[in-house]
């Protein structure tokens, strides 16, 4: 089985302590659907970013990703249907899914 990133292009952050807690009870219901497919169930990433280009220059914002998540599936269209229930969605984000292969 092939590992897939999962990467989440921008959504909101939930305000509330109230909704905070209801977006954690969809991850935790989405992970237990998915079961052992989350290989590693990811973190979001603040927005302090750079980038660094191939010529060694440094700049401010590397763009708009917001976290991320590996998951194991049979193909890149398997691991795109288990993306289709990411609680990320919900909050207006995107998510691109790419097939990672082992190199090392």
């Amino acid at each position: 089985m092939a590992k897939y990133l999962l990467l989440y292009e921008g959504g909101s952050m939930p305000e509330t302590e109230a909704a905070q807690a209801a977006v954690m009870q969809a991850w935790e219901s989405w992970f237990r659907t998915i079961g052992g497919a989350v290989a590693d169930a990811g973190n979001p990433f603040t927005p302090a970013s750079k980038r660094i280009t191939a010529d060694g220059s440094i700049s401010a914002g590397a763009g708009s990703a917001s976290g991320y998540s590996i998951l194991e599936a049979d193909s890149l269209d398997a691991a795109t249907d288990l993306a289709k229930g990411c609680p990320v969605l919900a909050g207006g984000a995107s998510i691109a899914v790419y097939e990672t292969f082992d190199v090392m």
